[in-house]
């Protein structure tokens, strides 16, 4: 089957680019040397079959060839969709793969495949990544999901087994390489929901010394962050949440090097081509129209943000939040951020009691309208929910508490509808409810 190369041309007009390479975004792999704004505005643009400013949808299942030659040449490699020859919408899609282009561009990656949801992605890559026997070492604080995925799933049904560290102990996470046969070294660039953040170029200079594929989950932070730039060799993204902005879409991508991209679509040994989380074209075309305006959002999410974090602060919260000065990570995180978008869009308030979590939310939303209780991230309202007993639920008590999630954590995604003031107005009423109602 036809792959990706991304050194043959295409029929189709690139308009913003001095290139028709399919995937023109990462000639450099150097920190910070390319604004995600200013490379997806490099990115080629896909005009509509008529001549239409936005992209086509390709609805087709199959397509057709004009010539019986052709179908052989492409089954047999010789033609693909670098030239606009589509076989089957599982194996690539024009409108997706338009979509993918994006994402590379985006992340500073050769390649990316836009997939069915977030957690579609997590597992294509690392069925294949690993095989049978193989082993990952994670970071401890991880999204509920993909936590049960490599601690209880892939444990039961392939034998691949993890190693679970914290993240910021360089020495655990060398130890835990070393005594594995690592295939993989699996950690967000913030972590769900504590909001650790990871140091990405020491821990790819550290997996990258033993051969390891470093794997990194950017769903928190896009634009904020670029993972590949700083070494990483896998980005993988929800696009359900930041990217998305409008809780309406799920959908995920895996970013990476051509050849990785080209392997998982492989028709005999391919995770993406063999299990089949196919992204619809018309979601695709969807989020092709909602990237361009991410940066703006993501800059009004962090700013938000910091100032909410700030005012909790004064308030007598318990705040957790990188872009705090005094948040363990703030360094690490202001090393690695690209400063015009801030450091990132979620806090967590910390209530100790999930008595007092639930309290504060129902508040907030019943009575002053400041948010919604719903887990999910990068809406325009900002969304509240108790880690502990949601989105982080599958972990034990042991795990929670290693991960430092207490049973009060509530974690919220700061949305920018209506004005800051006006917001910040609710969440103070909200906050004095609470207050009088423990005076009683």
């Amino acid at each position: 089957m036809a792959t990706l190369n991304p050194t043959l041309p295409s029929k189709k007009r690139p308009v913003s680019s001095s290139s028709s390479d399919p995937f023109p975004a990462a000639k450099k792999h150097h920190p910070h040397a390319e604004d995600p704004v200013a490379a997806l505005a490099n990115a080629r643009h896909e005009f509509g079959e008529h001549g239409g400013v936005n992209m086509s949808i390709e609805a087709s299942a199959t397509f057709t060839v004009m010539e019986p030659e052709t179908m052989r040449r492409m089954f047999a490699g010789e033609l693909g969709p670098d030239r606009d020859f589509f076989v089957y919408s599982r194996h690539f899609n024009p409108t997706v793969l338009g979509l993918g282009r994006l994402m590379a561009a985006m992340e500073g990656t050769e390649a990316a495949y836009c997939t069915a949801s977030g957690m579609s992605a997590v597992s294509a890559v690392l069925f294949q990544l690993c095989s049978a026997g193989g082993h990952v070492v994670a970071s401890r604080t991880l999204y509920g999901g993909t936590h049960t995925l490599l601690s209880n799933f892939l444990p039961r049904t392939c034998n691949i087994t993890t190693s679970f560290v914290d993240i910021r102990d360089h020495d655990a996470v060398d130890w835990a390489m070393v005594r594995g046969r690592t295939n993989v070294l699996y950690f967000e660039t913030m972590s769900n929901p504590t909001l650790t953040v990871a140091n990405v170029p020491e821990l790819c200079r550290m997996a990258h010394d033993k051969g390891i594929t470093v794997v990194v989950d950017n769903t928190f932070s896009p634009m904020v962050v670029s993972p590949a730039r700083l070494g990483a060799d896998v980005v993988l993204h929800s696009m359900s949440k930041f990217i998305s902005g409008g809780a309406d879409l799920i959908a995920g991508a895996v970013c990476g090097p051509a050849s990785l991209v080209n392997s998982m679509m492989d028709t005999h040994q391919g995770s993406l081509m063999l299990l089949g989380p196919t992204m619809n074209p018309k979601v695709a075309s969807e989020l092709a129209g909602r990237l361009p305006h991410l940066g703006l959002r993501m800059k009004e999410h962090s700013n938000r943000a910091l100032v909410y974090a700030t005012r909790m602060r004064k308030a007598g919260l318990k705040v957790i939040y990188p872009g705090l000065e005094d948040h363990p990570d703030h360094a690490t995180l202001k090393s690695m951020a690209i400063k015009e978008y801030g450091y990132g869009g979620l806090l967590c308030v910390d209530m100790e009691t999930e008595e007092r979590a639930n309290r504060l939310m129902n508040l907030l939303q019943n009575c002053s309208q400041f948010g919604l209780m719903a887990v999910s991230l990068g809406y325009y309202e900002t969304l509240m929910s108790c880690s502990g007993s949601s989105t982080s639920s599958e972990l034990s008590q042991e795990e929670k508490e290693l991960a430092g999630i207490s049973p009060g954590l509530v974690r919220m995604s700061i949305g920018f509808n209506g004005t800051l003031e006006q917001k910040w107005s609710q969440f103070e009423k909200a906050l004095s409810r609470m207050q009088d109602v423990s005076k009683v």
